[in-house]
């Protein structure tokens, strides 16, 4: 009997324990402690000011009330509607996962602490992946809500349907490695929203450190202003970043990183103009090693709403963009607008369509060097979670996008997954990410795509941070589909042939089959440096011209199926003098003929341009073949084709005078004929200069 009672009086104890564990803020529970006591209600009052507006006026002030709430929780961890309120802080911040803790803790001291502690757990069970647990929370919120609250009724329907969602692409993850961008790109502050050159060589960034230009403090969050950084890199390593300074950085402002056109010399960056949240996207461009001050895009991009995302297509002729301006279909939206060429600025915007946008957030839009792949995140379509990247492929037979596709686990997560950008080789992405291995509040990170077109090499073993036990369950996973072999690059220098100083120079870039001028750039000043994007599917002709020199051609006919290329020209420019030889690399002739193919036009037409600015030259056109066939038959259809090219010139205006032809056969190659490569370029046009 004595023992049934002893029995008894413990569990009557420990459910008495149990039930005062909820400690309030109160004299009486902290007799010896007043003055700290005191310090812990004064953060607490403080910091309720900060909670109360957030609720009100949205996020941005949890980050103010959250340290005062933890000096509070410091003193006294067991008070239930501080853990709850540590835990909404913590949903409102970079540190999400943080939440579920307090917020558990917060439920189990007290289950009736806040009317929607299920709907904060389900979010936190949520964001940590406990997709059955989040379901749960979520169904017990729902119940509480009322039938006439349609709209409270459709969110918590749609966080239960994205765990569904995540529960079934956890299942399948793509075959992908995450990594850390390192110390040289990320720092202690907050790193983000990365863009890269096609071919990964350049990085530019936003940052919150404590080197911002000017040094100064935004009174909205107490962070410092965003600044943008510079890496160089190579393979996935970079080069300890550079803040860009002036004129790109101001003082006591948000520089913030919007998008980067594919050769690095076209930087569009985010600025707020009038009140905070409606700003502007402005455009630098590089000359030589310095760039411009930053110059407002029109009002056909910008206007009183907010612009804060944009993506330039690698030929320049097409902005991708963000607005939440009138008549979308959500909140921001996705638009694109055409670049004029003539009157040089952009033409009217038009929205991308129900089929990308949606009736929630789109957000970080970028558009991949092969032209026809936009990959952008959305809260709407099948997200797990947050903001997920999604990605669309232009048809440009039917005329339309194809439905946004879900990247997938781990690529995206339940928390917000934005800033994505794809090297042109679809080798390597980057994007900014949350994380608690991080260095600073977000990092950038680097996704490495598996497949067996992209095999990971024994050299980048290194490089990647879980290639050990891990590899054997990553195997299984299946591969996501990137854009490897839809584009080649072309990159090098352009400089004076005879001194070796580098030039600025225009480069024409041509459709042979459609005889049009597809894009126009220009070399670097300073470095000479050029890159040029060629999508699948094409026969560019690729025209180097700068006043005082000869135009130099180059020929490169890709095919749709052929794989990712990088090509490396180095481009000497060869004055005009008598003597000098420029071979016509767009000069096609029908296969054992010497009838000129309608790709050869924009050739010709460049070489009748020459010829009516110095109408004193005259040329001699050449025709070579390789050493395939007999001496005799080479030499008499390299002199027809040679007289092809003359007799154009001459009935398109040239005076037949300062023409002369002459066939040379196989006589004169300038490459091996053992190889294909080597016939190929010894079957060639060229012109030379016999006076001027």
């Amino acid at each position: 009997m004595k023992k049934y009672f002893y029995f008894l009086s413990v569990l009557v104890f420990f459910s008495l324990a149990s039930n005062s564990q909820n400690v309030e803020f109160e004299k009486a529970n902290f007799p010896d402690k007043k003055s700290e006591l005191k310090d812990a209600k004064r953060n607490i009052e403080e910091a309720d000011g900060y909670f109360d507006k957030s609720m009100k006026e949205g996020y941005r002030y949890y980050n103010l009330a959250l340290p005062l709430y933890q000096k509070a929780n410091t003193f006294n961890p067991n008070n239930a509607l501080l853990n709850y309120k540590i835990g909404v802080c913590f949903l409102n911040s970079a540190w999400k996962q943080k939440a579920l803790a307090h917020l558990e803790k917060a439920y189990n001291l007290n289950p009736n602490v806040g009317a929607n502690i299920h709907d904060y757990l389900g979010q936190a069970y949520h964001i940590n992946m406990d997709w059955d647990k989040a379901i749960k929370e979520f169904q017990t919120y729902k119940a509480q809500i009322k039938s006439e609250d349609k709209e409270a009724l459709a969110a918590v329907e749609k966080k239960i349907n994205e765990c569904r969602t995540g529960i079934e692409l956890v299942k399948t993850p793509v075959l992908v490695f995450i990594d850390n961008a390192g110390p040289e790109i990320n720092s202690q502050y907050p790193d983000y929203a990365p863009v890269i050159t096609a071919d990964e060589s350049i990085m530019m960034f936003t940052s919150r450190r404590d080197n911002t230009s000017g040094g100064g403090v935004d009174p909205f969050d107490q962070l410092y202003y965003e600044d943008i950084y510079i890496s160089t890199g190579e393979n996935g390593k970079w080069s300890p970043a550079k803040n860009m300074g002036k004129p790109v950085n101001t003082e006591n402002r948000h520089d913030a990183t919007v998008a980067i056109s594919a050769d690095g010399q076209k930087l569009f960056i985010y600025l707020d103009d009038m009140t905070r949240g409606s700003g502007n996207i402005y455009e630098c461009e590089q000359k030589g090693i310095t760039w411009t001050k930053p110059e407002k895009l029109n009002d056909n991009i910008n206007t009183k709403f907010h612009e804060n995302s944009a993506s330039l297509s690698a030929d320049g002729n097409t902005l991708y963009f963000i607005s939440n301006k009138d008549g979308g279909f959500g909140g921001h939206d996705i638009y694109k607008a055409s670049w004029d060429p003539k009157k040089q600025r952009w033409n009217e915007a038009e929205n991308m369509g129900p089929m990308i946008n949606t009736p929630y957030e789109e957000y970080s839009v970028f558009i991949h060097p092969d032209g026809k792949t936009l990959y952008f995140s959305s809260e709407g379509h099948n997200t797990m979670g947050g903001f997920d990247v999604f990605k669309t492929v232009w048809d440009d037979k039917k005329k339309k996008w194809s439905n946004p596709e879900n990247l997938g686990y781990p690529i995206n997560t339940a928390d917000d997954d934005v800033d994505f950008v794809l090297s042109a080789s679809g080798k390597h992405a980057y994007f900014a990410s949350y994380k608690n291995d991080g260095y600073g509040e977000k990092d950038i990170y680097m996704i490495t795509f598996i497949t067996p077109k992209n095999p990971v090499l024994n050299t980048e073993d290194n490089l990647l941070a879980s290639l050990t036990e891990p590899v054997k369950e990553t195997v299984i996973a299946k591969e996501v589909a990137v854009p490897m072999a839809q584009v080649s690059i072309l990159k090098g220098t352009i400089f004076d042939y005879v001194t070796k100083q580098m030039l600025e120079a225009d480069i024409e870039l041509v459709d042979n089959q459609l005889n049009q001028t597809i894009a126009t750039f220009k070399s670097n000043s300073s470095t000479g440096k050029f890159l040029v994007s060629l999508p699948a599917g094409k026969n560019y002709g690729i025209a180097v011209k700068k006043d005082g020199y000869l135009f130099h051609s180059e020929n490169f006919d890709i095919p749709a199926s052929a794989g990712y290329q990088e090509y490396v020209k180095d481009i000497g420019l060869k004055n005009i003098a008598v003597g000098t030889k420029i071979v016509l690399r767009n000069i096609f002739f029908d296969f054992d003929k010497a009838t000129l193919r309608p790709e050869s036009t924009s050739e010709l037409e460049r070489l009748i341009k020459l010829l009516t600015d110095i109408p004193t030259m005259k040329i001699e056109i050449g025709g070579h073949t390789d050493s395939k066939g007999s001496d005799d038959y080479n030499m008499k259809l390299s002199a027809s084709r040679a007289e092809s090219v003359v007799t154009y010139l001459a009935t398109h205006g040239i005076d037949k005078s300062r023409l002369t032809s002459k066939g040379y056969g196989e006589t004169k190659p300038m490459a091996t004929n053992d190889t294909d490569e080597g016939r190929q370029l010894n079957r060639r046009t060229e012109f030379e200069i016999k006076s001027k």
